[in-house]
């Protein structure tokens, strides 16, 4: 299994380049199962999960294609494929859940093992289930499976009004690419507004579809006969870049982020300025500068554009080291305090109190061997090891392999002493 070998102590300087969004990647392949036609995805990351998902298209008789040096793929997903999304491939990965919506839109019928995935919470999957049958599907959980259908006479699905009890990032994908297919009008109310949704409608656009609204809290989706192919270019990676960000100010250093959107990361660019780091934003470019200890700030996630949950853990190391005390309110999943543990190794001083971690940040902190718990957590672990005293191991980083481009070559291509091994 591969470890991170750090030594901390140095500020990054230089440029890195931001990739492709994992969260905007994996319903957009998803998407692909809409039509027949050649599906072609541009800047898509190179992840574990990205993988994932294209090994489980493939298994289902969808013709898969890479290509290119930035991140080209392609897709054909003729009509003779097996709408079926086994365990085996499902279990790593929660997004595999979107296969669901497009087979049944597209097929009427599929079958898909309930989800594995980071072990940060309960994402419960009865949000989905709710909302397709709403739109007419006929849904049962048996053995582990979701299995859906159309009921018997019914061709497509049909349009809808969906409200769901809270707001879904993966829900409302599934019921944006399920109504892009359905008769009628669909409506979905207190849908996600995070930017990989509008750019998951842009592309739907690109392929035909009748969408309004993508951004907003209230979609309205009108559906069409069928879906062509298109080209898309998928949206650039917030949560890496603000992981970079937040590296960036807890080091030291002057680095341009290229391809980094400003405007995707307002709440976590905000904090940062408040802590004291420089942040200059253009067209296409983040550069962050920061010198000495940063002032501690206290945050609270919520959904979008509020500060994310996928941002907090790496703000917490950088909490760790500035001046102060801060408190952290985690308010989107019950499990995502796992890397305070791990923090504490690094000589940390966190305490937690259910939802709440009340930080009081130190001089410095102390190179160790950790454990990741999961994706966000283990970007924490790193950040921290760059700037620990002496070496730290970051041990099971394949939870950050599913999330994040090539970490370590990037950041050593801006100047940190860190190393992947065996």
């Amino acid at each position: 299994m591969d470890k991170l070998r750090i030594t901390g102590g140095r500020p990054l300087n230089g440029e890195v380049t931001i990739s492709g969004a994992k969260n905007a990647a994996l319903p957009e392949i998803c998407a692909a199962l809409l039509t027949a036609d050649p599906v072609h995805l541009n800047n898509v990351p190179r992840l574990r999960d990205v993988a994932t998902m294209r090994l489980l298209l493939d298994n289902m008789g969808v013709q898969t294609e890479t290509h290119g040096e930035r991140g080209g793929m392609s897709f054909v997903a003729p009509d003779s494929l097996n709408p079926e999304a086994p365990y085996e491939l499902v279990k790593t990965m929660r997004a595999s859940v979107l296969v669901l919506g497009p087979l049944l839109a597209r097929f009427g019928r599929a079958k898909v093992s309930l989800p594995g995935g980071c072990a940060i919470g309960s994402r419960p999957v009865d949000q989905h289930i709710k909302g397709l049958q709403a739109m007419g599907a006929e849904i049962v959980v048996e053995h582990g499976y979701m299995v859906a259908q159309l009921p018997q006479g019914r061709s497509r699905l049909k349009g809808a009004r969906i409200a769901t009890d809270m707001v879904t990032v993966t829900g409302t994908e599934n019921f944006l690419m399920a109504a892009a297919l359905a008769e009628g009008e669909t409506v979905l109310e207190n849908a996600a507004q995070e930017p990989e949704i509008p750019d998951l409608a842009e592309m739907l656009i690109g392929m035909g579809a009748k969408i309004e609204g993508h951004g907003t809290s209230r979609i309205h989706i009108q559906g069409v006969d069928r879906l062509h192919g298109c080209t898309h270019q998928v949206v650039a990676d917030r949560i890496e870049a603000g992981t970079f960000l937040c590296a960036v100010a807890a080091t030291g250093g002057d680095v341009v982020l290229r391809h980094g959107r400003a405007d995707h990361l307002d709440a976590v660019i905000d904090k940062l300025r408040d802590a004291g780091a420089e942040i200059e934003v253009g067209d296409g470019f983040i550069r962050v500068r920061a010198s000495g200890r940063l002032k501690a700030q206290s945050f609270r996630t919520t959904e979008y554009p509020g500060f994310p949950t996928d941002m907090q853990a790496q703000f917490m190391a950088l909490n760790c080291i500035a001046t102060g005390t801060s408190k952290v309110t985690e308010t989107i999943f019950e499990n995502r305090f796992m890397h305070v543990n791990e923090l504490v190794r690094l000589g940390a001083k966190i305490q937690t109190d259910g939802k709440v971690a009340v930080i009081e940040g130190i001089d410095r902190l102390q190179g160790a061997t950790v454990m990741a718990t999961d994706l966000r957590a283990s970007a924490s672990l790193v950040i921290a090891g760059l700037v620990a005293e002496g070496e730290t191991i970051v041990d099971r980083i394949y939870h950050l392999d599913r999330g994040y481009d090539q970490m370590e070559a990037k950041l050593r291509g801006i100047g940190a002493d860190i190393e992947r091994i065996k």
